[in-house]
């Protein structure tokens, strides 16, 4: 009687994305700490000026702006590790990480190129392991379960065969975890940054999994954490020794149960390899929670960003959508969404920031908020939204346009 095999689930994670593919373009950079954000331009042309015919690998690191020069209320898209162990990351404040690591080199964020990088690791996935879900720009799960080599090692064969490949064809590194499932792949790609491989197996839960914090968990945010914490529950494992029914008198039904199961590595979701999106979103939590007054700079460069990165993710995934929302989490962790539907099809992070911008005007900001979000929603093909206005009275499809240029964005909205 044959035996099915073990499943096997692979999270690969691109090693600092945004940053390695500008390092590919300016290696003299290498091991040096350089932030990517505060702007955007396909190639920085301001770093061309007087180069004459240079080319930009040549251009002298003394060239290059510092991050201490900055002047703005942007945000880090990205940084290299070399920056991050000053202590800056992702969605802080130009400005604070400026205090941080002045020293660090400010690059200017170029989304096309990002895209082109993304799709072309991909499709080298796609080549040896033709189940994967895609989960944004950089990020994939890989289904190893039945693609030769899948099994051997438990799955570390395979993940070297990945590695290597998109190294060869496009310079770049990833990390790799493969597990049960996608909870502990994920959690095991973390293990060994970067160009690492870690492989965990249900045997490994007491030993590799149950002595991190709770926070390693995707889906634990800083309060949930803090309020683990309160409750004398710093580790996973502590976690994995509270019941079921304990856990749902603290924190719900839903998420008590789900937190009764992630801690102990239970996670039955399968890959979302070819189901079309309902909407196509972002979102972050902060590392404090922003008042919309006091902190009015820094969401204001946050909720930016978000758009930015929902619109390049609508245009890496071929769709633009009709309607537009918001997701707002207070300190008290009550939430509230609102969105606002348009006559025709959006795509551009400019119109998304404001036709989001309106949504903010119809939800309470006199709170803290710990978690913004921006979604985009109504969603249909690129290639298809041509034969929809055809289908459609010219000044109909026209309005979505009309209602976006009418909209006066309000400045005091972050």
């Amino acid at each position: 009687m044959s035996v099915s095999p073990l499943r096997r689930i692979a999270h690969l994670d691109m090693d600092a994305f945004y940053a390695s593919v500008e390092l590919l373009r300016y290696p003299q950079l290498k091991g040096l700490p350089v932030v990517i954000g505060g702007g955007r331009r396909p190639v920085d042309e301001a770093l061309l000026l007087g180069q004459e015919a240079r080319a930009l690998h040549k251009i002298p690191v003394s060239e290059f702006p510092l991050l201490r020069d900055y002047t703005g209320r942007g945000v880090i898209t990205t940084a290299t590790y070399a920056a991050r162990q000053f202590g800056v990351g992702s969605a802080m404040g130009l400005m604070k990480a400026a205090k941080l690591c002045p020293q660090a080199i400010l690059l200017p964020v170029d989304f096309a190129e990002y895209r082109r990088y993304s799709k072309a690791f991909k499709a080298i996935i796609l080549e040896i392991a033709p189940l994967m879900e895609d989960r944004g720009v950089d990020e994939v799960y890989i289904d190893f379960t039945d693609v030769p080599g899948g099994q051997r090692e438990g799955g570390r064969v395979l993940a070297r065969l990945i590695q290597k490949s998109i190294f060869q064809h496009t310079g770049l590194t990833c990390s790799v975890g493969v597990a049960p499932n996608k909870l502990l792949a994920k959690m095991a790609s973390e293990f060994n940054k970067p160009n690492g491989i870690a492989i965990v197996t249900e045997a490994d839960l007491e030993t590799r999994i149950w002595p991190l914090a709770c926070r390693k968990i995707n889906g634990i945010g800083p309060k949930s954490d803090a309020r683990l914490q309160s409750l004398g529950i710093a580790t996973i494992g502590e976690l994995a020794s509270k019941d079921v029914d304990w856990l749902i008198d603290h924190f719900g039904q839903k998420t008590g149960a789900w937190m009764f199961e992630a801690a102990r590595g239970i996670d039955h979701r399968v890959l979302e390899t070819s189901s079309e999106p309902v909407s196509i979103s972002r979102e972050t939590t902060f590392e404090r929670d922003l008042h919309a007054v006091r902190d009015k700079a820094e969401l204001g460069a946050i909720f930016t960003q978000l758009c930015e990165q929902v619109a390049a993710d609508l245009a890496h995934k071929g769709y633009a959508g009709k309607t537009i929302g918001i997701k707002l989490r207070y300190d008290n962790f009550k939430g509230v969404t609102r969105d606002q539907t348009v006559d025709g099809y959006v795509a551009d992070a400019k119109a998304i920031r404001q036709i989001a911008g309106q949504c903010l005007k119809r939800v309470p900001l006199d709170q803290r908020l710990r978690l913004l979000g921006v979604r985009v929603a109504s969603l249909m093909k690129l290639d298809e939204i041509e034969i929809y206005k055809q289908k459609v009275p010219v000044p109909l499809a026209n309005k979505a346009q009309e209602a976006i240029n009418s909209i006066v964005f309000n400045p005091e909205l972050f």
